[in-house]
């Protein structure tokens, strides 16, 4: 198959994500970025208490900076929304502040290894897409200076609640402590048709899940 601009190793907590997608980026010689490396304290804070992130509303302090695409997202959905106090939902922000990274480095001709929870659909279509596709211009020409889709190939590591769970039990140093991961297969959408996507056992080794990432990609 042809080479995707992006592929988003995806999988909640304890697939080996970020593992697995910074050997695979230094297997191709791609960039690599840890979607878990972005989080805003806020939200590390959160999760490190055992609290789950949401799509909920929650109401921040006056001077936080919204996302101009959080912004986008949100008046899309109800154009009435800014008449009232604002709100932000945990991850949109931060999904957006990804869009923009991915979209930079395409622009530039740079394949991206990307490892993100992405558990549900519309996660990963912001992450690519920015939510409707809207590109960015360059200056003062009114071209598109990136394109407001990249080519992607979402790789799902798939694995049963004991064995993550068990893996998690193992792991020091983390901010997610597995009390999480219930919440996470609650809210996971395996990728589906129409989306460009493969599944891997999480049983197998690393080098079989690389190698077969990689044969995917000739």
């Amino acid at each position: 198959m042809a080479a995707p601009d992006v592929l988003l190793v995806m999988g909640v907590s304890g697939s080996g994500k970020s593992t697995v997608g910074a050997l695979l980026a230094s297997e191709l010689g791609w960039k690599f970025y840890d979607a878990d490396d972005y989080h805003p304290e806020e939200n590390r804070t959160k999760m490190g208490k055992g609290i789950p992130l949401n799509d909920q509303a929650f109401q921040p302090p006056a001077q936080t900076r919204i996302h101009p695409k959080a912004r986008k997202i949100i008046t899309s959905s109800n154009p009435a929304f800014w008449k009232f106090p604002i709100h932000l939902k945990d991850r949109i922000p931060w999904l957006c502040n990804l869009h923009d990274i991915l979209l930079r480095d395409v622009a530039s001709g740079q394949h991206v290894v990307l490892a993100c929870s992405g558990l549900k659909k519309m996660y990963r279509d912001i992450l690519i897409r920015g939510k409707d596709g809207t590109p960015l211009k360059s200056d003062g020409t009114g071209k598109d200076k990136q394109p407001a889709e990249v080519k992607l190939l979402v790789v799902h590591l798939n694995g049963s609640f004991e064995v993550i769970s068990g893996r998690l039990l193992k792991r020091k140093g983390h901010f997610m402590p597995p009390e999480l991961l219930q919440s996470q297969f609650d809210t996971l959408e395996p990728p589906s048709a129409p989306e460009n996507f493969i599944q891997i056992s999480v049983d197998k080794n690393l080098s079989e899940i690389i190698a077969t990432i990689v044969d995917t990609l000739r």
